[in-house]
């Protein structure tokens, strides 16, 4: 994320989110499918609390919400608390000696001596904060000293340059939004503090961010309206709320009303359309509500999301196409989500699972973490990329304009630094955070497992008995989950088990009794004495299902629990750059793709033992799927690598039937993941190859395959469409090619010329010409008909036809500008 990207609106449609349809047996359905339920009864459409989760409370053992905040259902345990076992450990692991704990060994931005948040005299700014956010609750939950060292060092440095006012860090940041103070940096360092304070009870946190708050509080509401902190307050938001619950200072609240009230309203509507705006921001109302008694700040919450994930997340892996803002006619599974949204979206569903104890936050949570957030890294996780996309053929260096919006290459894997800047730095905190939120305390003196994964939590509960839970689980690749009871004494307390939607048939079985079922998208609450090595067995059932992706075409992923699965692809790992020790990473593919998924078929499982593999990589994977298809030849990569755009399902295939393996979308570097269907025969919709387009030049925001998404402008200077432009070149003469991919007959050409009078420097060319390529040499068309420059409308030209597979339109600018196309064709 760059600080002069600027978003750009979108239009507002009723909700469409995927729909999910369990199989009976294992096959492939091709019936109309059934929306799946997202959390309880009414509790993804109400935001109130489920019915078997725990009442909001303001008791328990941690630190419980004060009057007159609202009383929540769960509490963060402190930082350690939880610790990461089995293959989450080898995550953790891979994370300390890979890119997030070595960061300070690349990247520039974290040079101790010089560094602007440890020597305010000179300039620095998100990228430390971002870094140490994760750096040092890595090292809570992973216990590595080394990690715990650096952490510290760095954390009390900061709070040195702590002024008399509050202000701490750069002095520059003082003034530089309009002559007022960034406090953007500043929110991800007040989460590393807290955290710091909670895993260490340094006593020096509480009044440092005490006179922090009074230097913000003493800012011209306006001041909280501007630049990335705009759309960000929730994060601030939460970091008062946790000083206010600890000091009780009252003042506190009206600064966050004030916080509210002066920056971007996500209450009334969407404000921002910047991917991590978003992931961070649309929880903002619902925090409020925690002050606010007005249950509309609630809901708009509820609404952001809806909104969001049903205009742009209609496809697989539970991120939306923000690359790096949502746009208008780019939602194809193709498009992708940035990394720091992957973790920032993790972060904002683990705060709404305490504040709402809706388990539809939680099981979003668990659909990020295991199918998005591992494969945005290498498998060494030395480097990562910044867009993470569902359907993904080549990861390479090169920039996509018919694909992302940004201006440089964004799929490679790399240590980033100055290419990626953002990510790199603020990905650390994904693993770790997702492991201190497995486990929460509740306010009648309980324990909540929010997530799964194999863990170990070790708390207080009941009559104040410190208890540790054992958890031994496969999870999310297998269906049990065993937790073992280690208690000094017998102790009785409340144990709070999610069941996710998905998990139709789930059963508990308490110690000495039989299994008994639990209801899916609920929470099952066992309230009796523990003693010592009592064990629960959790069973989740994981059907095999798939969801149909109605936006895009009628495809379909493919589920099994919590994980999504990916055609696997063979991969190619080419290292472009970098050092030995941290590689720029090239991937290509060695293996056919194009495949779509044979309807009404069914599918095989396959297993094999994690033991010591990262489940995460294609040799460690612990499911695999076989599954019937056929390949689509008319579906093929675009101009730039890029997987082409999807097209009606069924789709009309004449190949043989294949049997593919389909592996956990986490584990896929290139992967398809939203597929088409297909049909045994010769039934289903006709694909049609869509043509190579290149060009003279195209601006970095601009799509090559604007010119033939089939969008009918509504005039133009229509910028709600996809478009190609020649910008910033003016004048001269500029060309737009197509290769039709065969050789046709041709004759008539049609263009709809871009014009932005009055908003830009765009205007229809002073004239053009259709050329044809005859072996090596490009020939004007003969008996070519008027060139039209007709603005809103088709401008069509008949010519002699040719035989010809590639064609130009050549155009010559106007002097002083340049110019666009909104549509065009050549046809018979």
């Amino acid at each position: 994320m760059s600080r002069e990207s600027a978003p750009r609106p979108a239009f507002e449609r009723q909700p469409a989110l995927g729909r999910r349809h369990f199989l009976g047996g294992l096959a492939l359905a091709g019936a109309a499918l059934a929306l799946p339920r997202l959390g309880g009864a009414a509790s993804a459409a109400t935001g109130k609390t489920v019915a078997g989760g725990p009442d909001p409370a303001r008791g328990g053992y941690y630190v419980p919400n004060r009057d007159p905040l609202r009383a929540v259902p769960f509490q963060k345990l402190p930082p350690g608390s939880v610790r990461p076992r089995g293959w989450l450990g080898k995550q953790l692991d891979l994370q300390v000696h890979g890119l997030s704990g070595r960061y300070d060994e690349v990247s520039d931005f974290l040079v101790y001596e010089g560094n602007g948040w440890v020597d305010p005299a000179n300039d620095a700014w998100e990228e430390l904060p971002y870094w140490l956010r994760g750096l040092g609750d890595l090292g809570y939950v992973s216990g590595d000293q080394g990690i715990l060292d650096k952490a510290e060092r760095w954390l009390r440095a900061i709070m040195a340059t702590q002024s008399d006012d509050g202000w701490f860090g750069p002095a520059a940041l003082r003034t530089s939004l309009e002559g007022g103070p960034d406090f953007w940096p500043g929110m991800p360092l007040l989460s590393a503090l807290r955290s710091w304070q909670e895993y260490s009870g340094d006593d020096a946190v509480v009044p440092f961010m005490t006179r922090y708050f009074t230097f913000q509080n003493s800012q011209p509401a306006e001041v909280f309206n501007r630049s990335w902190g705009a759309f960000r307050w929730g994060d601030n938001i939460d970091s008062v709320y946790w000083l206010y619950n600890r000091t009780g200072d009252s003042w506190l609240l009206d600064l966050v009303t004030k916080m509210h009230q002066g920056s971007a309203d996500y209450t009334s509507g969407i404000p921002t359309w910047h991917n991590v705006n978003l992931a961070q921001g649309f929880r903002e109302p619902l925090q409020y509500w925690l002050l606010a008694d007005e249950d509309r700040f609630r809901d708009a919450t509820y609404r952001n999301y809806r909104t969001v994930m049903s205009q742009y997340g209609q496809f697989a892996g539970g991120g939306f196409a923000g690359d790096e803002n949502c746009r208008p006619g780019f939602g194809d599974p193709r498009q992708g989500f940035e990394t720091c949204g992957i973790v920032e979206f993790m972060h904002s569903f683990e705060m709404l699972t305490r504040f709402t104890a809706d388990t539809a936050w939680a099981d979003r949570c668990e659909e990020l973490a295991f199918n998005l957030l591992p494969a945005a890294y290498d498998a060494e996780e030395r480097g990562l990329h910044y867009i993470t996309s569902a359907n993904s053929i080549q990861l390479d260096d090169g920039v996509k304009h018919g694909q992302f919006q940004n201006a440089f290459a964004m799929q490679s894997y790399k240590p980033g630094v100055h290419e990626y800047r953002c990510c790199p730095h603020n990905y650390g905190m994904g693993w770790p955070y997702f492991t201190e939120e497995l486990w929460l305390a509740t306010g009648d003196g309980g324990l909540a497992a929010a997530m799964y994964s194999p863990s170990e939590v070790r708390a207080k509960v009941g009559d104040g008995t410190e208890v540790t839970i054992t958890e031994d689980t496969d999870y999310p690749f297998d269906e049990q989950i065993k937790l073992t009871v280690s208690t000094p004494n017998p102790v009785t307390f409340p144990l709070y088990l999610r069941i996710p939607h998905w998990a139709e048939g789930a059963t508990v079985q308490l110690p000495g009794k039989p299994a008994a079922p639990a209801t899916a998208g609920d929470w099952s609450k066992a309230d009796q004495t523990w003693h010592d090595g009592d064990t629960v067995t959790l069973q989740l059932p994981m059907q095999v299902s798939t969801r149909q992706w109605t936006d895009n075409h009628d495809a379909v992923s493919v589920d099994r629990g919590p994980i999504t699965y990916s055609l696997e692809i063979g991969e190619e790992v080419e290292q472009f750059g970098g050092t030995a020790d941290w590689p720029a990473l090239a991937v290509h593919p060695t293996s056919p793709w194009n495949y779509g998924l044979l309807s009404g078929a069914g599918f095989t499982l396959n297993r094999q033992p994690i033991g010591d593999h990262d489940p995460f990589t294609h040799e460690g994977a612990p499911v695999r799927l076989s599954a019937q298809a056929k390949r689509i030849a008319e579906w093929e990569a675009d101009s730039e690598d890029v997987v082409g755009l999807l097209q009606p399902s069924p789709a009309r295939s004449d190949a043989g039937v294949e049997t593919v393996t389909l592996i956990p979308m986490g584990a896929a570097r290139l992967r398809i993941t939203t597929f088409p269907t297909t049909v045994d025969g010769s039934g289903g919709n006709q694909w049609r190859r869509l043509p190579l387009v290149r060009a003279s030049h195209i601006n970095d925001g601009d799509s090559y395959e604007a010119v033939h998404d089939g969008r009918t402008p509504s005039g133009s200077g229509d910028q709600s469409v996809p478009r190609f432009t020649w910008w910033d070149h003016r004048g001269g003469t500029e060309w737009v090619e197509w290769d039709l991919r065969e050789v046709q007959t041709v004759g008539q050409a049609s263009v709809y010329w871009y014009d932005d009078t009055g908003a830009g420097e765009c205007r229809t060319p002073a004239s053009w010409q259709v050329l044809w390529l005859d072996g090596e040499t490009w020939r004007p068309v003969t008996g070519a008909g008027p060139y039209g420059t007709d603005l809103d409308r088709d401008n069509v030209v008949r010519f002699d036809p040719v035989q010809a597979q590639v064609l130009r339109v050549e155009a010559v600018l106007q002097d002083g500008f340049s110019g666009g196309i909104l549509e065009m064709s050549f046809t018979q």
